[in-house]
Parts: structure tokens; sequence; C-alpha cells
């Protein structure tokens, strides 16, 4: 599946209704974009040419012309079968075999659309900011704590200074703590976590660079962020979209722990020989 279309499909929710007509043509008709005019495209939605400047500018693009192009590129290259490709949902009776398949598609699938849609620059960006961190937070309740938590004992083996509390007091406090060149990373797929985006407004008040981790498009969290690192995961009725969302977001959080670590190989090494060797000499014998 294409990025832009990804991308379209995340955010249609949160769109104006006239951005919604917009979208949908552009969802249902794809391979037509490529030979319409913003003028075409803005009657054929029942729209007009603003609406379509503003679409593209909430996808990231200066204009329809760089769209245009970007969104050809992406049929090109999509296959037939990837088009009708769906997520799956959990339904009740299912059998064990079809439980297994499902939810390992829907993990599979959270992961391909993450690479989608993710912004390379801002994976470099978010690594250069960790690197040089004397601190780093991680902020996530809920679902997203358990990934936080993931996140603290990774870059806790590479010797990084770094905290993730599950008690949102605790989050705020330790916000307030950090100074200008630590790292503050904000976990929240729908982006309006309440207690999350108090942690984040904090440490972004106090000069701290900030991250999130969000599905794609505006939201609370993101805007307020430095760097966004976007994921897409479907939001199903049986909860299969907090399990795949915690999929995509766990990815986030292995790249940039991989990169880090890359960067820093001779360093990283070390310190994860020093941990490796210590947890076996407690290992019960």
């Amino acid at each position: 599946m294409s990025g832009n279309i990804i991308k379209i499909r995340e955010i249609i929710n949160n769109l104006s209704p006239s951005e919604k007509k917009v979208a949908q043509f552009i969802l249902e008709k794809p391979e037509q974009i490529s030979n319409l005019s913003i003028g075409e495209l803005a009657e054929k939605s029942g729209s007009s040419e603003a609406t379509v400047v503003r679409m593209c500018k909430i996808l990231g693009f200066n204009g329809y012309k760089d769209f245009k192009i970007s969104i050809t590129k992406d049929i090109a290259y999509m296959s037939k079968d990837e088009e009708g490709e769906q997520y799956t949902d959990v339904e009740p009776g299912d059998t064990l075999e079809s439980i297994v398949q499902n939810i390992s598609y829907n993990n599979k699938k959270s992961i391909d659309n993450t690479l989608d849609i993710i912004s390379f620059d801002a994976i470099k960006a978010a690594v250069s900011a960790i690197i040089s961190a004397d601190k780093i937070d991680f902020y996530g309740v809920g679902a997203s704590n358990i990934i936080a938590t993931d996140a603290m004992q990774k870059f806790t083996r590479i010797n990084k200074i770094v905290t993730s509390y599950s008690d949102p007091h605790l989050q705020i406090a330790s916000a307030a703590n950090l100074n200008k060149g630590d790292v503050a990373v904000a976990i929240s797929y729908s982006g309006d976590t309440k207690d999350t985006f108090e942690s984040i407004k904090v440490a972004k008040e106090s000069r701290a660079t900030t991250i999130s981790i969000t599905k794609f498009g505006q939201s609370p969290i993101s805007e307020i962020c430095d760097i966004n690192l976007f994921v897409s995961a479907p939001e199903i009725s049986i909860r299969s979209g907090a399990m795949s969302s915690r999929i995509a977001q766990l990815n986030v959080i292995d790249i940039l722990f991989a990169a880090v670590a890359s960067k820093q190989f001779d360093i990283a090494k070390r310190y994860l020989e020093n941990t490796r060797k210590a947890i076996i000499k407690k290992k019960i014998k």
C-alpha cells in the first residue's frame, strides 16, 4: 500500500467535511489523480482548489503538484493484490488457526505500513538528539507505558540515563527537572492521551528536545513536539488495533535503539557486554 493512501486513511476522520470529500475521492480513485488538474480534482470531489491545497499541506506537501507526483509514483508501485489488502478483525467463534493468522497479519502489516510513512529525516534527528542527551525520559500510560518501559530497558543497557514511570505524577516531576539538551519521548497512538500530553508539555517548557511516537496526523502531542515519528496501525473492534499499534511503536523503539548503538558501536558494545555478563552471573545454577 502506498504511503500517501495510508496517511489519508489515518487522518480522514479528523478532516473538515470539505477536506473529507477530497480525501474520499483520492481513496476511492487514486489511479485518476495523475490525469487530473487541481481544478478537476476539486470539481470531481465536490470541493474547492483551496481545499485541495490544504489537504496537500496536511499530508506534508508544498502543494498539489508535489502531491500529484508522489501519489503517481505510489500507484506505479502498488500491486493489484496490495490494493485489496485490509486489516482483519477477530470475530466471535473464530478458529484458532484464523486468530493466529489474523493477528500475525495485522502485526506484520502495521510494521509494513509504518515503514511506508515514517520519515527518515525525523529518525535521524531523533537519533542525534538521543546520542547527545544527558538524560532521556519516556512517557506513556496504559499499553503505551509498556513501550516506554521497553525503551528504558534497552537504552539503560548501553548506559544511557533513562527514566520511565508508570505514575503520571512522577512523569511530570521528571519532566520538570529536564534541561536543555535532554530528551523526552511521548508515546501515545492516538496522540491525545491527557497525562502524556501534560508530561511532554512540561518537558517542552523545561527546554528538552521533545519527540512523539503517534499515529500519522495532527494531534495535541505531535503539534507541540520538536520531532514526530509516525506509525500506522488499525483501530478495530476487538482491540486488535491496540495490539498492532503496540507492535508498530515497539518497532520504532527498536529502530532508535539500533541506530544509536550503531552510531556509538564501540561504546555500546562494551556496555552491552557488561550487562550481559552481570545478568548471567545472577542466573540460578
